[in-house]
């Protein structure tokens, strides 16, 4: 899910990844800025510099001018999700590239992170649709078999899960609840470009707007490990997630995916790491934080690997240093697991603070060259 805030402890570890550059957008608009959108984030306002862009690759140059961690996002006239930078800190700045077509949008800035934020509208004109290598057409199709397979795949996990719970069997539910996770936890950014569904599934408690109900994994995850119990009010909130998943698994084939975006959400995918996963708060009952970490950095290396033979011939310097990164990552993650097909990982309460620096570490190495895999295949 959306981290809300950074942790102290590895909020300068994190600054690095989180304020990395995505990148220019198509090389004969870097020059002039035709191609660039300015946005200036405050507590209290979201000044763009463009109000109207013709269709094609954009770029989003944003400053944090206000005291409040902030979110960009570009949005579809229904709140669907077209691109967005989380965790922008006050006196940053930070770039994204974005693909979009003729149409209406809204940017919307989110001081703290909280809320439906401060929106300004954006009328994108017909023109030319970004050019497309017709490799990249097909990574998209390989991409969403990929997200509608994870979705097929943790449904039944689900339904184990919730059926542990309804039975008021403690240690089976336990047992099924990290699992179940890793089919949505690959593949986060997809279901969070809905923009609905998230909020009833993952939210955690320090996560929850004004009036919202806790529910989802993470309100049964506290009644499992911190509660120690399950009650009537449980059981019924076991199946609303099943209904919630069922949604996400229909959904997940009509999802907006560009290349573009597809290399942003890896890179959503190591922010959610770095500001969640290694600071020990996403998993905070149950502990099972490196189950979520590793499905995390699947689900970037398989959007990268997709986007690889392109970005390939346009940055051959990025390839290699995201090729020893990943297998840096990944072979730091095996350290915390005796068989490498399982998912048995350690319990995260035992991983040491110095082992989560270390982690950190990997993590923010690997973001910042994932940061420019956007601009590499929009070139």
């Amino acid at each position: 899910m959306r981290a809300v805030r950074l942790a102290v402890v590895t909020a300068a570890a994190t600054a690095a990844a989180l304020t990395a550059v995505t990148g220019c957008t198509e090389k004969s608009d870097a020059a002039d800025g035709d191609r660039v959108i300015g946005v200036t984030a405050t507590d209290d306002a979201c000044e763009t510099s463009k109000k109207e862009i013709s269709a094609g690759h954009l770029e989003l140059a944003i400053e944090n001018k206000g005291s409040k961690v902030t979110e960009v996002y570009i949005l579809f006239p229904d709140d669907r999700v077209v691109t967005e930078r989380e965790n922008i800190g006050p006196g940053t700045k930070q770039r994204v590239t974005a693909e979009v077509k003729a149409g209406d949008y809204e940017i919307a800035c989110k001081p703290g992170m909280k809320g439906d934020g401060i929106r300004q509208a954006l009328k994108v004109t017909g023109g030319s649709a970004a050019k497309r290598d017709p490799r990249l057409d097909k990574a998209v199709a390989a991409y969403r078999a990929y997200a509608q397979t994870q979705a097929d795949e943790t449904l039944p996990k689900v339904k184990t899960f919730v059926a542990a719970v309804q039975a008021g069997d403690l240690e089976a539910a336990k047992k099924a609840y990290a699992p179940s996770r890793i089919g949505w936890e690959r593949t986060e950014p997809v279901a969070e470009s809905f923009g609905d569904i998230d909020p009833k599934v993952d939210v955690r408690a320090d996560g929850l707007e004004a009036g919202q109900e806790f529910t989802g994994w993470h309100r049964l995850e506290k009644a499992l490990w911190q509660d120690k119990k399950i009650g009537a009010q449980e059981k019924a909130l076991a199946g609303r997630l099943v209904t919630d998943l069922t949604d996400w698994q229909n959904r997940v084939g009509k999802a907006e995916i560009t290349p573009t975006s597809m290399a942003n959400g890896a890179k959503e995918l190591l922010d959610e790491v770095a500001t969640g996963k290694v600071t020990g708060e996403e998993e905070r009952y149950s502990h099972t934080d490196l189950v979520d970490f590793k499905a995390n950095v699947e689900g970037a290396q398989k959007s990268y690997e997709l986007l690889k033979p392109v970005a390939q011939e346009n940055d051959t310097a990025l390839v290699t240093e995201l090729d020893k990164q990943f297998a840096a990552l990944n072979a730091l993650l095996d350290e915390y697991r005796a068989d490498k097909t399982s998912y048995d990982f350690v319990s995260y309460d035992k991983v040491t603070e110095v082992q989560q620096k270390e982690l950190s570490d990997a993590v923010n190495a690997l973001a910042e060259p994932l940061s420019k895999l956007a601009a590499a295949v929009a070139k």
